[in-house]
């Protein structure tokens, strides 16, 4: 009689077994560990949404990586120089922005603007040509660059928290750390006298004008 169980538990198992896992296989459940759960970024509700995140992730990521060309060209001049640690400062720090973007737009499957190859010559040669002025005219362009980037961080803030703070809250506060860094490394400039150098208001307002017309176009190519 035991024998008769036995046998009957193991024909149950071979048969019914192999079913579950059939069936289990066709379920297709989501795993949970999936890269988009970790975005700091909510799921777009409508094209509308998604239209509005795709331009604030695209321009912030054009941003941080022209400002990584803009300090590696002052490198590039400067890096030997007493200014050489203080920039490679600043620069290490903008290296974790643009990481940080990367790692958004991968998530949020967002290309990045079109024009990244322009970006990455025009920064370079802002920094380059800016820092063959001297410390103080690579700490001018900082100010200028770094006050263009918190100023647009700002008028992003403004608008996530007009529409839902709640539901941006990782966003904006990625946004809100960044735009704390960048105001740090405009306040350094100021330290290290950016506005010693001749021309500083013309050198800064031209810099300011190319920023504007960036964040522009980026937003939309």
């Amino acid at each position: 009689m035991q024998r008769a169980a036995h046998t009957a538990v193991c024909g149950w198992s071979n048969v019914v077994a192999p079913a579950m896992i059939r069936r289990c296989l066709k379920c297709r459940v989501p795993l949970q560990f999936s890269s988009r759960a970790y975005s700091v970024v909510p799921t777009p509700r409508d094209s509308e949404e998604k239209d509005m995140l795709d331009r604030i992730l695209r321009v912030d990521h054009a941003g941080e990586y022209g400002a990584n060309r803009i300090y590696a060209g002052q490198m590039a001049v400067l890096g030997r120089s007493r200014t050489g640690p203080l920039i490679q400062q600043m620069w290490d720090q903008e290296k974790k922005h643009l990481q940080k973007f990367n790692e958004i737009l991968a998530e949020n499957r967002v290309r990045p603007t079109a024009l990244l190859p322009i970006w990455n010559v025009a920064g370079f040669v802002l920094g380059a040509s800016t820092a063959l002025l001297g410390k103080e005219g690579a700490m001018a362009c900082t100010v200028a660059v770094e006050e263009s980037i918190s100023e647009h961080y700002n008028s992003q803030i403004r608008a996530l928290m007009e529409k839902d703070p709640e539901r941006y809250t990782e966003l904006l506060q990625v946004i809100k750390e960044f735009r704390d860094e960048e105001m740090e490394h405009h306040d350094t400039g100021l330290e290290h006298d950016a506005e010693t150098v001749p021309g500083y208001w013309l050198l800064k307002n031209a810099i300011q004008l190319g920023c504007r017309a960036a964040i522009y176009v980026s937003e939309r190519v």
